[in-house]
C-alpha cells in the first residue's frame, strides 16, 4: 500500500536479486519506501559472509537502508531437532518479526512459481492433506507485539506466479549479477532432488506444464482451506468441552456423528491441535474407529489417549506417560509466540523509559540485561529464581510448593529464561537482578495471554 515501509528479503540469489531490481523500478509508482533485509545463516563459511557483503553492496549501490541479522542455524537445528531448512526458516522469520515490530510494515520474499511447485510435490509425497497442498501462501500475517490484535499480511510474496527462468532472463537483460548457492545443488536434500531431477523428469515424460499445474493446485487448496478453517472453528465451539482442572478435553459424540466424514476428520484434527497435538491421518482414522465403536481407544502422540465415555470422545494423558513432555519455545524481544501445551501466547513487550508509568515496576525487566531471544519453557529440576524482596535465589521447586501446585499444572508451569538465567516465573514478579531500575533506557514486560476455549 502507498506509504508502506517494505523490507526486501535478499539472499543474494537470482530470485531475490530480481525482486530487488523489480521493486526498485516500481517503488515510485507503488508509493512504498524500500530497504534491504539479509539474514546470514552462517552455514557456508566463508561463502555466507561473501553473500552478506554482496547484498550490502547492492543496498549501498541503490542507496537503500540495509538490515542484517545472523543466526547459528546448525546449532539451533541440533538443539530443537529441526532440519537445517526448517531451522533456517524459523530463525529467519524471527528476524523478520523483529523488523516488522521495529518499523517495517512489510517484508517481501522472493518465493517463485518453481518454489510453489516444489513445495506442493514434497508435501504430497509426505502424505499431506489439502492443508499441506495449499503450499506457500501469497501473504502471511504476523501478530505485532505492540498491537496484539493486529494481523495485517506483513510477509508478502509477489513473485509466486513467476518462474525462476523468467527472473534469470530479466537479470541477464538488465546486466545484473547474482550469487549462486552451491548447496542448492546438493542432492542429499529432498528439495534439491525435486528441483533438479524429479520435476524435470515430470516435464519431459508427463506434462511440460507440470509446475504451473502444481501451483494451480495450491491456489485451489488455499481457497478450500480458508473456507473450511472458519467452518471448522465454528463447529468446534459446538462440539468441544474443556476438561475441568486437568489437561485434556472431550468432543460431544452427538455433534460429531451428525457431520459428514470429511468434516468429522477436520473437527477431530482441530480439537487435537487445541491441545498442542499434531496428528497424522492414521491417528484421525483410529479416533474415528473409537467413535464408531470398532475400537475401545486410540493412542496418540506424546502419551495421549482417546476413549469413548458417556457420549464423549475424551482426550487424556494415560498411565506411565501421564507426565507431559517438556516444551521450549523461542521468544524474540520484542516478539510473541504461541505455546500450545499451555493454550496461551507469550509476549515480550518493549517499553521505553518515558512510557513505563502505567506498569508495576516490579514486573519490568531491564532490556539491556536480556538476550535478544528468550526461551519460554516448563520449569526443570535445578532451576533457581531470585524473587523480589528476598536476599538470595531460591529453587523454583520450592516456590511451586509454596503455591500448592500438583500434577500436570505443576509439571507444565512456565518460566522464561535468558541464557542460563530464569528471569520470569508465572505468578511472580520479575527476577530481582534483572528488574528495570529507574535509569533503564528500555524495559521489557513478559505477559501471558490465555486462549479461553468455549464450552
Amino acid at each position: 500500500m502507498p506509504g508502506d515501509r517494505v523490507g526486501i528479503a535478499v539472499s543474494g540469489g537470482a530470485d531475490s536479486v530480481a525482486l530487488l531490481r523489480l521493486l526498485l523500478e516500481l517503488h515510485r509508482e507503488l508509493g512504498v519506501v524500500l530497504s534491504v533485509v539479509h539474514f546470514n545463516h552462517q552455514l557456508r563459511a566463508p561463502a555466507s559472509d561473501d553473500d552478506e557483503r554482496f547484498v550490502a553492496g547492492l543496498a549501498a549501490q541503490h542507496k537503500l537502508p540495509f538490515h542484517c541479522g545472523r543466526g547459528d542455524v546448525s546449532g539451533y537445528a541440533a538443539k530443537h531437532r529441526r532440519s537445517l531448512e526448517a531451522a533456517g526458516r524459523e530463525l529467519r522469520y524471527q528476524y523478520f518479526r523483529q523488523l516488522l515490530e521495529g518499523g517495517l510494515n512489510r517484508v517481501a520474499t522472493a518465493h517463485t512459481l518453481d518454489d510453489q511447485a516444489e513445495t506442493v510435490l514434497l508435501r504430497f509425497a509426505r502424505g499431506a492433506g489439502s492443508r499441506g497442498l495449499a503450499g506457500i501462501y501469497p501473504q502471511l500475517s504476523v501478530v505485532g507485539t505492540q498491537f496484539p490484535d493486529y494481523r495485517a499480511p506483513a510477509i508478502v510474496r509477489p513473485l509466486l506466479s513467476t518462474g525462476r527462468k523468467e527472473l534469470e532472463a530479466y537479470l541477464n537483460g538488465v546486466g545484473q549479477a547474482w550469487r549462486d548457492d552451491e548447496s542448492n545443488r546438493d542432492l542429499r536434500h529432498a528439495r534439491n532432488r525435486v528441483r533438479h531431477e524429479i520435476l524435470p523428469c515430470l516435464e519431459r515424460k508427463l506434462n511440460a506444464g507440470v509446475r504451473g499445474i502444481l501451483a494451480e493446485t495450491a491456489e485451489i487448496a488455499r481457497a478450500e482451506e480458508d473456507y473450511w478453517s472458519h467452518q471448522t472453528q465454528e463447529l468446534l465451539k459446538q462440539a468441544w468441552k474443556t476438561a475441568s482442572g486437568v489437561r485434556g478435553g472431550a468432543l460431544k459424540v452427538e455433534v460429531i456423528e451428525s457431520l459428514p466424514l470429511a468434516v468429522q476428520r477436520r473437527v477431530i484434527r482441530a480439537s487435537a491441535e487445541s491441545l498442542g497435538l499434531r496428528l497424522e491421518f492414521r491417528h484421525v482414522d483410529e479416533m474415528l474407529a473409537v467413535l464408531s465403536r470398532q475400537s475401545k481407544s486410540a493412542v496418540l502422540p506424546d502419551g495421549w489417549m482417546v476413549s469413548l465415555y458417556r457420549r464423549e470422545l475424551r482426550f487424556a494423558v494415560e498411565g506411565a506417560a501421564a507426565n507431559p513432555p517438556d516444551y521450549e519455545f523461542c521468544l524474540s524481544v520484542p516478539g510473541s509466540i504461541d505455546v500450545p501445551p499451555l493454550g496461551s501466547r507469550f509476549e515480550a513487550l518493549v517499553i521505553p523509559r518515558n512510557s513505563s508509568g502505567g506498569y508495576n515496576r516490579e514486573h519490568l525487566l531491564d532490556r539491556a540485561r536480556l538476550r535478544d531471544v528468550l526461551q519460554v519453557r516448563n520449569w526443570r529440576a535445578g532451576d533457581r529464581f531470585w524473587p523480589v524482596h528476598t536476599k538470595a535465589p531460591m529453587k523454583v521447586k520450592e516456590l511451586l510448593q509454596d503455591l500448592h501446585l500438583t500434577g500436570h499444572p505443576r509439571k507444565l508451569w512456565p518460566v522464561v529464561v535468558s541464557g542460563p538465567d530464569v528471569i520470569w516465573v508465572r505468578g511472580l514478579a520479575a527476577s530481582n537482578p534483572f528488574q528495570a531500575g529507574k535509569d533503564a533506557s528500555e524495559a521489557v514486560l513478559i505477559r501471558e495471554i490465555v486462549k479461553r476455549a468455549d464450552h
